[in-house]
């Protein structure tokens, strides 16, 4: 599937041969910008008031910190960046929880997948502090079989190794499963260990842009795979 509109990736899936929906939860099932405000805006912050520093001065010195760490399974952790930081990450993300929104039509295409008798799996990076606040704020646990967080593996989802833990705890068939991610590292690690079909999101953050990629099938959200998931054979 290479494509960047919904009306193409509705014609060329192939729900007859999709087993499993591996989905990723922020910026894919939920709205990135809760993440991009936290650790942008709000920790630095946080922070600036309790090192005594301007709030540029903060956000100079965490963006490096943040680079240092990008793509690892630290960077994902609440437990490290509380230490890091001498803050209770944690709690300040209680703070701002009210920002924490479901991507548009993603409970009508969870129920769907359901409908035609997929395995729904969310597959994230989130530390499991962190899943356990957004799955309370959006309930959305029930709509899964299963939950897999990278912090219960060892290993970043941008590592396809990953895969190869995730086939142990949950096997499956790349060949008859669907990968949905925002991000493009996360979906060139899956493509290497053999997932095919991949699709990425084009609007992660509903504050930002809408982002363009010719490198895998992409959706705006979630409505543009329901025609065709929803027509089920004569």
């Amino acid at each position: 599937m290479r494509m960047t509109t919904g009306d193409k990736a509705i014609t060329m899936i192939d729900w007859d041969c999709i087993d499993n929906c591996f989905l990723d939860m922020d910026g894919t099932l939920l709205d990135l910008h809760f993440d991009n405000h936290f650790w942008r805006e709000h920790v630095p912050r946080r922070y600036a008031e309790a090192r005594g520093l301007t709030l540029d001065a903060a956000k100079a010195e965490l963006r490096g910190r943040y680079r240092d760490r990008e793509g690892t399974l630290n960077w994902y952790c609440i437990d490290h960046w509380s230490q890091e930081l001498g803050l209770d990450i944690a709690l300040l993300k209680t703070e701002v929880d009210h920002l924490i929104a479901v991507h548009p039509h993603v409970a009508d295409f969870l129920e769907a997948l359901a409908d035609r008798g997929k395995r729904r799996v969310l597959v994230t990076n989130a530390h499991q502090k962190s899943l356990a606040i957004k799955m309370d704020r959006t309930r959305l646990a029930h709509h899964f079989e299963r939950i897999i967080s990278a912090h219960d593996l060892g290993l970043p989802k941008e590592d396809p190794a990953f895969w190869t833990l995730v086939q142990q705890v949950l096997p499956f068939d790349p060949a008859r499963t669907l990968f949905v991610d925002d991000s493009l590292s996360v979906l060139r690690a899956a493509r290497s260990y053999g997932l095919v079909h991949l699709i990425a999101v084009l609007e992660p953050d509903s504050h930002e842009s809408r982002r363009t990629t010719d490198e895998f099938a992409a959706i705006s959200n979630f409505a543009d795979l329901l025609p065709g998931l929803q027509q089920r054979r004569m």
